[in-house]
């Protein structure tokens, strides 16, 4: 059985989140690990409204912001890809790691 990590990287601080798939990637090369991905997500666009003070009605003009997202997925190499789930990520980047099995073409349950 083959495992599939797919690791999902969203920040509002694109530069940061480029260079850390960056990392991640010629991390993987390096290692010799199969990789799929970057894939690019559009981004995003929120708007988050401001008030003044807690009565309704009187607000600021809205707080406008962008999430940039890629995703990555390691194919087999269980402990390479254990090695980057353990790594020390930026605080403005939201990581989420999922493993999924994949059993070969042609496999049935006993």
């Amino acid at each position: 059985m083959t495992f599939v990590t797919k690791l999902s990287l969203e920040s509002g601080d694109r530069a940061v989140l480029e260079e850390t798939v960056t990392e991640i990637k010629e991390f993987l090369a390096r290692k010799g690990a199969e990789c799929r991905g970057p894939f690019n997500d559009p981004p995003e666009r929120l708007s988050v409204p401001q008030y003044r003070n807690l009565t309704p009605g009187d607000r600021f003009s809205a707080w406008n912001y962008s999430v940039y997202a890629r995703r990555l997925e390691i194919h087999g190499n269980d402990h390479i890809a254990r090695q980057i789930g353990h790594r020390d990520f930026p605080q403005s980047l939201h990581v989420e790691i999922e493993v999924e099995q994949r059993k070969p073409a042609g496999h049935r349950r006993s």
